[in-house]
């Protein structure tokens, strides 16, 4: 309740000081809206997500992943040309900072909870908000998001590899989805402009998570139960405990690995008798082989963009070293969830 207070505080006053920012959503992302946090609900991720007119997407690297954003044609809405750069692109670093500027302004009249902007982190797509709750801090991040009526891109033409776990259908329906692009510096540019997007499939990924059984019923109510969540708790939070006890060797690391592992091993494995509810252990050790499989290769596919490898292959060392600790703890009945 707290989060949403300054989340509303926060929409209502960013649409009222600019008129640019009057079309501006909220959408809740992240592992609390999927319902898969394990610990302490102390970090949220807030999507502010604003429709954008007709634009050209050209791809500024390899990956398939990050794009320059132009406009097929001059905006009605005469705000979005303070943020072009001379060539036409879109500048996701004008945008974020405008952003960032009116939040500044404004957590300072958030009455009864006292809210701090955090210093900006290199390349990262948020705005993070500290938001004191004694005898803890909610750390909350606010990343700018641009929908676009526009069709997936190429790079996406055979991700999202469904069909024989969602159906073909279920497919094709997500494939008519808006476009979300996040405003994400691309670290492989020679000269860091910062005006790359990122495609993200946040609001994708939360379908599916939602609705993941393979028959339509499971999960729901009067439906059989399975374990996929269960999984998908656990292996989030063994990272998570790993990370605690070596930060310096696994900053690298972050939830969405995990995730991306467990999204495959859904199609791996398409069934829900594959995940039944009390074989929740062998469930996620599962899960875990896969993702230790992924380290040893220094290979994990983006699960939407499948020439897009999420581990960079200077980090084989760091790799490794995350696949022996998991291992140890597979091995040795999982020490780290006890101490």
């Amino acid at each position: 309740s707290l989060v949403n207070r300054v989340v509303s505080h926060l929409v209502q006053a960013i649409r009222g000081k600019d008129s640019f920012f009057s079309s501006i959503e909220r959408y809740s992302a992240g592992s609390y809206y999927e319902r898969v946090k394990i610990s302490e609900p102390n970090e949220f991720d807030i999507m502010l997500v604003m429709p954008v007119p007709r634009i050209q997407l050209d791809e500024s690297d390899d990956t398939g992943a990050y794009y320059y954003v132009s406009f097929k044609r001059s905006p009605k809405e005469r705000g979005w040309l303070k943020f072009l750069e001379e060539d036409g692109k879109l500048s996701a670093f004008k945008m974020l900072d405008a952003l960032r500027e009116i939040i500044k302004q404004e957590v300072k009249n958030i009455k009864d909870v006292e809210v701090t902007v955090a210093r900006k982190k290199a390349g990262s797509p948020a705005i993070t908000l500290q938001i004191k709750n004694p005898p803890s801090e909610i750390s909350m991040d606010i990343i700018l998001t641009l929908e676009a009526q526009h069709s997936w891109p190429h790079s996406t033409q055979s991700g999202l590899k469904i069909e024989q776990w969602l159906g073909k259908k279920v497919r094709r329906e997500l494939r008519l989805e808006s476009l979300y692009l996040v405003a994400k510096q691309n670290k492989r540019e020679k000269v860091l402009r910062g005006n790359t997007w990122r495609l993200s499939f946040s609001h994708i990924e939360k379908r599916m998570i939602n609705n993941h059984g393979n028959s339509k019923t499971c999960c729901e109510s009067n439906g059989p139960k399975c374990c996929r969540k269960g999984c998908l708790k656990l292996l989030k939070y063994l990272l998570e405990q790993l990370k605690m006890k070596y930060p310096k060797e696994l900053e690298k690391f972050c939830s969405y690995h995990v995730k991306t592992a467990f999204l495959h091993s859904c199609v791996t494995w398409p069934n829900d008798s594959d995940w039944h509810l009390g074989h929740l252990d062998d469930c996620f050790q599962q899960c875990l082989r896969f993702f230790v499989d992924s380290l040893q290769k220094s290979q994990l596919t983006h699960f939407f963009i499948p020439q897009y490898n999420l581990f960079s292959l200077e980090d084989k060392a760091k790799h490794h070293f995350l696949s022996r600790k998991i291992s140890h703890e597979l091995n040795n009945g999982f020490p780290v969830f006890h101490e």
